[in-house]
C-alpha cells in the first residue's frame, strides 16, 4: 500500500469526472454511458441542454483537472516538496485561481471569496482565511498532506484556509480518520465504520445510515442522500460507494454515474479508493499529459 495513491487517486478521479460535472441528470449520463465512456469526457454544452445541470468547465479539455483537483494539485504540490505552510498555501493559491493565474477555468464561491479576501486584507489576513461555506472544496486538502505524512491537524489548519465551516471541517477530519485507518491495517469496512462512527452531527449521522444500506445502488442512494456539493450530501454517497467498491476504476465510474458534483465527491473517494487499490496505470495515460501533474 503507497500512501502517494490517495493524492494520484483524487487527482485521476477528479480528472475524470470533470467532463460530466454538476450533470444532475442521472437518465442523460445513462443514455452516454450506453454510447461510450463516461470516464474523461471532454465537456460539451449540448451533453447539457435542455438537462438540469450547470456547465461549467467549457475552457477544459478532456484530462484536464476541475478547479477542485487543481487546488488538491496546489496542496499536494507543496506537501510533497516538503513546503506546506498556510501562507504559501494561499500564495499558490492565488498564483493559480487569481488575476491572470495561470489555471484558466471555472471557480466556485469559495475559491472566489477566498481570492478576493486576499486582495481586501493582503498580510492582515487570518489563518483560517476561508468562507463559513458547508461545500466540498475544502476536503481537497487533505489527500496531498496524507500522502507526504503531515499530520491530521495540518491538514485542519489547510481546510480552515478554504473553509471554517464546522460540518466541512469534521468531514476533512473523517476524511484523514479513513485514510490513517486503513494505512495501519484495518479494513476498508472497518475504516469506513469507524470514520463515520467519529463524524458528529447531521453529516454524521447520514455517513452511519449509508453504511446500512446493505444492497448497491448507487444511483438511487445519491438520489436520496443528494447530488449537491454539500458535505451532507457528498459525504454519505462516497461512504456508500465505498463500502461497495472492488477497484478504484468502478468506483470512480459509479461517482460520475451519480451525477450532480462528482468532482467534488472525487476529493474523498479518489483518496481513499486510491489508497485501498492502487491507481491503474491506464487512468493515468488519460490525464492530460498522460501523467499526475504532481512532480515527486
Amino acid at each position: 500500500m503507497n500512501r502517494e495513491d490517495a493524492l494520484a487517486g483524487v487527482l485521476v478521479a477528479d480528472a475524470a469526472a470533470m467532463g460530466l460535472h454538476w450533470l444532475y441528470d442521472q437518465e442523460q449520463i445513462e443514455t452516454i454511458a450506453r454510447s461510450g465512456d463516461v470516464l474523461f469526457r471532454q465537456p460539451d454544452a449540448a451533453v447539457y441542454e435542455g438537462k438540469k445541470g450547470y456547465f461549467a468547465h467549457a475552457a477544459r479539455r478532456a484530462g484536464q483537472l476541475s478547479h477542485y483537483g487543481e487546488s488538491a494539485r496546489i496542496v499536494g504540490q507543496l506537501a510533497v516538496d516538503g513546503q506546506y505552510q498556510t501562507d504559501t498555501h494561499r500564495q499558490h493559491f492565488f498564483e493559480s485561481f487569481g488575476p491572470c493565474g495561470h489555471y484558466v477555468g471555472y471557480a466556485d464561491r469559495p475559491t472566489k471569496q477566498l481570492v478576493a479576501r486576499m486582495i481586501r486584507e493582503e498580510a492582515d489576513i487570518a489563518d483560517a482565511s476561508g468562507m463559513d461555506d458547508n461545500q466540498m472544496p475544502a476536503l481537497c486538502v487533505v489527500a496531498g498532506l496524507f500522502a507526504a505524512g503531515q499530520s491530521a491537524d495540518t491538514a485542519n489548519s489547510a481546510a480552515k484556509v478554504i473553509s471554517v465551516n464546522e460540518d466541512v471541517l469534521a468531514a476533512a477530519g473523517a476524511l484523514y480518520h479513513c485514510l490513517d485507518e486503513i494505512l495501519q491495517g484495518k479494513s476498508l469496512t472497518d475504516a469506513l465504520t469507524s470514520s463515520a462512527e467519529a463524524m458528529p452531527g447531521h453529516v454524521g449521522e447520514r455517513m452511519r445510515e449509508a453504511l446500512t444500506l446493505d444492497a448497491y445502488q448507487p444511483l438511487e442512494t445519491a438520489s436520496h442522500f443528494g447530488l449537491a456539493c454539500y458535505a451532507e450530501h457528498s459525504m454519505p454517497v462516497v461512504w456508500h460507494l465505498l463500502r461497495h467498491a472492488t477497484d478504484f476504476e468502478s468506483a470512480v465510474r459509479d461517482n460520475i454515474r451519480c451525477g450532480g458534483d462528482s468532482c467534488g465527491r472525487a476529493m474523498a473517494l479518489g483518496a481513499i479508493a486510491g489508497l485501498v487499490f492502487g491507481v491503474p496505470d491506464t487512468l493515468i495515460e488519460r490525464m492530460a499529459e498522460g501523467r499526475v501533474p504532481v512532480n515527486g
